[in-house]
């Protein structure tokens, strides 16, 4: 029987990255862009009840779910952990509690090893876990980041030194938007994907509701910017007048038509930051970024303007270890130096700050 296990780069760093920015406990094994493990435990289920993520939740299956998942993610690499370049921890941003699990995780093995720590931005991962699919990105390059914390257009020239915000959301994410719809219309957590597959039989047209941050007035200060929040009342009004008046509520419809609105702002501002920046690449990540319709908006809009679009797998747009060890690689090779041993969790690290 053949081992399909990947091989390990020559010359490369070997990497080991952890994230528990928020409900996912990720740990993954690089070695240069080769992905050798991706080990994730999600605490979903434990917030469903809820709606939403609780912290205090997110950060005991933290706790419990941490060891486990290193030990898994050795095994599936078959690494020791004293054959490690670097260590790779997300240091921000995310939730407090959460981050700082993750952080005394990578600490104490970073002790016990005498292998280098790095605190990275969770942020900068989303980004970097492309190179893993498709190898190293043209520069400059832009990135659309869509998921339930955040939804953000960014400059890239270096991934390990050079990322600039070009826009990001003033209210709700892109992600957030979709959880609080589909609680308005009874549907369960999380939302996007549920949202997803229920607007594949809906009409996208059927009803139009609002593009925030669209007019030409807006886009004096905000071109590149997002806003959700306004969406988010309209169907929630949409929806509470046909109760009131007693109407079906056509589920397919309504999703589909909320779902055209967020796609549309979020392809068209990210094809115009292109153009502004000159790149003729975009890369997409988060959670949302496994959207079907986001995904197929952008393939159509981005092929008609001439730009590459690169898509990672669904599984690796959600949060997982493998993009922080991707992130923790490329700041290794570019010579970072490794963080000191005191280092905190900044729940709201700048996408600019990549090493910490």
């Amino acid at each position: 029987m053949t081992d399909a296990r990947p091989s390990r780069e020559a010359g490369q760093p070997l990497v080991l990255g952890i994230e528990s920015s928020c409900d996912e406990t990720g740990v993954g094994i690089v070695s240069g862009t080769t992905l050798l493990a991706n080990e994730v435990a999600s605490s979903v289920e434990e917030h469903v009840r809820f709606g939403g993520v609780v912290p205090e939740v997110a950060s005991r299956a933290h706790l419990q779910a941490l060891v486990p998942t290193i030990q898994r993610a050795c095994r599936t690499a078959d690494v020791d952990l004293s054959e490690l370049d670097g260590i790779a921890v997300t240091a921000g941003p995310g939730l407090m509690g959460a981050l700082v699990v993750g952080l005394a995780g990578a600490k104490a093995l970073s002790a016990a090893t005498g292998v280098p720590l790095y605190g990275v931005n969770h942020l900068a991962g989303h980004v970097a876990v492309d190179l893993l699919d498709h190898g190293p990105l043209p520069t400059p390059c832009v990135a659309l980041l869509v998921s339930g914390g955040h939804t953000s257009l960014l400059r890239v020239g270096d991934i390990a030194t050079d990322i600039t915000e070009l826009g990001a959301t003033i209210d709700d994410a892109a992600g957030e938007a979709y959880d609080k719809v589909a609680r308005v219309l009874g549907l369960s957590y999380p939302g996007g994907p549920v949202i997803d597959r229920a607007a594949r039989d809906g009409d996208p047209r059927a009803i139009r509701f609002p593009r925030g941050l669209t007019a030409p007035k807006d886009l004096v200060r905000h071109r590149f910017d997002f806003s959700f929040s306004g969406l988010k009342t309209a169907v929630a009004r949409w929806v509470e007048t046909a109760r009131l008046e007693g109407r079906e509520i056509p589920l397919a419809d309504v999703t589909a038509s909320f779902q055209e609105a967020v796609c549309d702002v979020l392809s068209a501002k990210a094809v115009d930051a292109c153009r502004h920046v000159g790149a003729d690449h975009l890369l997409i990540g988060g959670g949302v970024a496994a959207n079907s319709r986001l995904r197929s908006l952008l393939a159509e809009r981005t092929a008609e303007a001439g730009i590459t679009l690169r898509t990672p797998r669904p599984v690796l747009c959600t949060d997982n270890g493998a993009m922080m060890a991707a992130l923790g690689a490329e700041v290794v090779r570019a010579g970072g130096r490794p963080s000191a041993p005191d280092l905190g969790a900044d729940p709201g690290l700048p996408v600019s700050r990549i090493l910490v």
